[in-house]
């Protein structure tokens, strides 16, 4: 099996898809030092799902000490047995008044979430239509499903239509009991959004509910940051949310499903992550009370973030990089190449950018890129040292 595994690994070296880890030695900021090749030094961070800049948050960071003083470590135990405190019921209800839904749930990771969602609620008469595109968790969380499985094009509305046609001829013509369509809010290897109102009017058309995982978008998409369905004009029509505290919202970890009361109480009794896991951290939860409190009034980080994504687009064009189309903060840079996408990437890495490439299995043959995250915490010189190093890396590439 070792050798196997060794002839395994070194194919992917040779293909240069090997991902590296590089050491950070900081905190999580748009500033932070990380070493490579041995060496140490500060680099300027376009890598991370920090949206917001909350990660170093002194707010945060003083909500997270003052709970492990007063709350203790961890919860050595799941939820059901001993393991509810008071703040991770006040975190539930805050997190359902903001996103207008009866009740939340939370899991150890949206990972988690999605994985607890589908076995509970959909069995074998019922039909799971998801985007081709949807993140890993929600593949393998459909996966831990009886239900059939459907699959449509990317954003194709087209596809759906025929996917939610062919659940028709389920349970010898009498069609689906249940019908869930299931999408990611961003598409986060492209930044692309999905058409939410399209797909709820899809939705009722058919009799489905609509489950978006929001993990790209909770905490900054929308006019209260409350994500892609209220940026839509939807919130009112998705059945289901999920999405993780890991990214916009402090970035550490947790994950929820929002949704309504039989939902979540359902979820309670035979979700297998909820109740074979540990409960989410003091510190973490009351970390993240204090995020959802400071995303309420954050218009003005959400404002920054977007005149940031947009200041990158427009230079980068202008240097005649290729992107992907988006209004997102997600921006993907296309190379195509996977052994030229990791060599642009540790060459910035050379002249104090931190950015990272990606390449199949993540994204399909052919579309290596570097995806290119901004953040509220970059400045416009943050942005023009980062555009610089995509023109140098190029330079130096290409000599």
């Amino acid at each position: 099996m070792l050798a196997d595994l060794q002839a395994e690994l070194d194919e992917i070296e040779a293909s240069g898809l090997t991902k590296r880890e590089r050491t950070i030695t900081t905190p999580q900021s748009a500033h932070i030092t990380a070493s490579a090749n041995g060496e140490a030094r500060e680099v300027l961070n376009f890598c991370a799902n920090n949206y917001l800049g909350l990660a170093d948050d002194e707010r945060i960071i003083d909500s997270a000490r003052n709970a492990l003083t007063e709350r203790g470590f961890g919860m050595a135990s799941v939820r059901f047995i001993c393991g509810t405190q008071d703040q991770h019921l006040e975190l539930e209800r805050k997190l359902a008044d903001w996103l207008g839904t009866d009740d939340a749930i939370l899991f150890s990771s949206c990972f988690d979430a999605n994985g607890a969602v589908f076995g509970p609620l959909f069995g074998a008469q019922d039909a799971i239509i998801s985007d081709a595109l949807n993140h890993a968790s929600l593949i393998d969380g459909i996966r831990l499903s009886k239900a059939a499985r459907y699959r449509y094009a990317n954003r194709d509305m087209a596809d759906l239509r025929e996917q939610l046609e062919s659940t028709k001829a389920m349970n010898g013509g009498a069609g689906a009991r249940r019908i869930v369509i299931v999408t990611d809010g961003v598409f986060s290897m492209d930044g692309y959004l999905a058409p939410l109102r399209e797909i709820c009017d899809l939705a009722d058309e058919y009799g489905a509910l609509v489950m978006v995982d929001d993990s790209h978008a909770v905490g900054f998409m929308g006019e209260t940051g409350a994500g892609t369905p209220e940026h839509a004009g939807v919130a009112d029509r998705v059945d289901i949310y999920t999405g993780t505290f890991g990214k916009a919202l402090g970035g550490a970890s947790g994950g929820y499903v929002a949704a309504r009361q039989q939902i979540v109480d359902i979820l309670r009794q035979q979700g297998r992550p909820y109740l074979f896991s540990n409960s989410l951290a003091p510190s973490i939860v009351a970390a993240t009370i204090t995020a959802l409190d400071l995303v309420s009034g954050a218009a003005d980080l959400r404002e920054k973030l977007f005149e940031n994504a947009a200041h990158f687009r427009r230079r980068m064009d202008e240097e005649g990089f290729e992107l992907l189309e988006g209004e997102h903060a997600i921006i993907a840079v296309m190379f195509h190449d996977a052994a030229l996408a990791a060599k642009i990437a540790d060459e910035m890495l050379n002249h104090g950018v931190y950015v990272t490439a990606f390449s199949f299995p993540v994204v399909p043959r052919g579309e290596a890129r570097i995806r290119v995250q901004l953040s509220a915490a970059h400045s416009p010189e943050d942005i023009e040292a980062c555009v610089d190093a995509f023109v140098a890396a190029r330079k130096a590439v290409e000599a």
